[in-house]
């Protein structure tokens, strides 16, 4: 027995980094997975070796700063599988997220927001009546570090997921009467290769990069089981220790 067995489960850039990983654990403890990105050749990949292992996934490609196009998703969903139990927001874009607060122009933070707390609310809301049904819906959202520590040059990236952590709280807070719970995460992982072997040592506690694989997604994993039925409106921080007593 799998911990999301006949669950379904929506998992949003899911073609790489966490959120590959987050998919592949998902299947394989039984979930039927979503795995939805706008890059149809690593939504070809995934779906691929999921099925190779025996799991059960759909491939969706989707821009989630296209609001027609996550309508579109959450119904090719239903239409698949009639139900969603799970949605975890992990998609963003990472190509605009450095800046200055000096030097921020309008545009370049109105980007990280639509690729952030509006393209999460966003697909939340298209999900809200399906894990409403569910009647023990799941919603995982990913902050980051960034803003919670302020991290000098990442203005506009701090600024849209310190806002994904209030939209998850002011979530948690409603929803709660719909049997639905709201939670966040902030990891510290090597999600693009950076740890390579020159690399030097992350500033954590614990000395080494996180991985997708046996660090992060095993904590979605928890948020999205019945494990974790009792918490709602949190930020788990898989960090390694970088945050230890850092604005909590």
């Amino acid at each position: 027995m799998g911990r999301l067995d006949e669950k379904v489960a929506i998992v949003t850039g899911s073609g790489r980094g966490i959120g590959r990983a987050t998919a592949e654990l998902f299947a394989a403890e039984g979930a039927k997975v979503v795995v939805l990105s706008r890059t149809p050749e690593n939504v070809e990949r995934v779906i691929t070796g999921i099925q190779a292992a025996g799991g059960d996934a759909l491939g969706v490609v989707c821009d989630i700063a296209d609001p027609r196009q996550i309508t579109a998703s959450v119904e090719k969903v239903i239409e698949e599988y009639g139900r969603i139990d799970i949605l975890v927001n992990n998609a963003f874009d990472p190509s605009a997220v450095l800046s200055s607060v000096i030097d921020l122009p309008v545009e370049q933070l109105q980007r990280n927001f639509e690729m952030g707390p509006i393209a999460y609310l966003r697909m939340m809301q298209a999900c809200y009546p399906h894990l409403k049904a569910s009647g023990e819906g799941r919603v995982i959202n990913f902050g980051s570090t960034a803003g919670v520590l302020a991290i000098e040059g990442y203005a506009p990236y701090g600024m849209a997921k310190e806002a994904v952590r209030a939209l998850t709280r002011s979530a948690a807070r409603e929803w709660a009467k719909d049997g639905i719970t709201v939670n966040n995460l902030l990891p510290v992982a090597d999600t693009w290769g950076a740890a390579g072997p020159d690399a030097p040592p992350p500033a954590n506690a614990l000395g080494r990069y996180g991985s997708p694989e046996r660090d992060v997604a095993p904590v979605v994993l928890f948020l999205a089981s019945r494990d974790a039925q009792y918490l709602t409106g949190y930020s788990l921080t898989p960090d390694g220790g970088f945050m230890i007593d850092a604005a909590r």
